[in-house]
C-alpha cells in the first residue's frame, strides 16, 4: 500500500527567501521542492514540547533549594455583615 502524499502551494514569498532556497538547495544538489521538503521535514520531525504546569516549573527550578515551614495562622470566625440600619 502506497503512502498518500499531499500537494501543498505556497505562495508570496520574498524573494530573498526564495534565492535562499534556490542556493541550498543547488549546494545538496536537489531542487528547490526537495530542498524544502527536507526543510520542513527536519522542522517537523522534532516532538512537540508539552505546555509546563507553572507549579511544576517552579519546583523545577527552585526545589532543590527545599521547603519553607511557615507557621500556622489561627483562624477566625467568618465575620457578619455590617447593618447600616435599613
Amino acid at each position: 500500500m502506497e503512502a498518500r502524499m499531499a500537494v501543498m502551494t505556497i505562495r508570496n514569498i520574498d524573494d530573498a527567501i526564495k534565492n535562499r532556497l534556490r542556493l541550498r538547495a543547488a549546494m545538496h544538489g536537489r531542487s528547490m521542492e526537495d530542498e524544502a521538503r527536507d526543510i520542513l521535514r527536519s522542522a517537523l520531525s522534532t516532538e512537540i514540547p508539552r505546555p509546563r504546569n507553572l507549579g511544576q516549573a517552579i519546583n523545577e527550578r527552585f526545589g532543590e533549594l527545599g521547603g519553607v515551614d511557615l507557621p500556622d495562622v489561627p483562624r477566625e470566625a467568618i465575620r457578619l455583615p455590617v447593618d447600616f440600619g435599613e
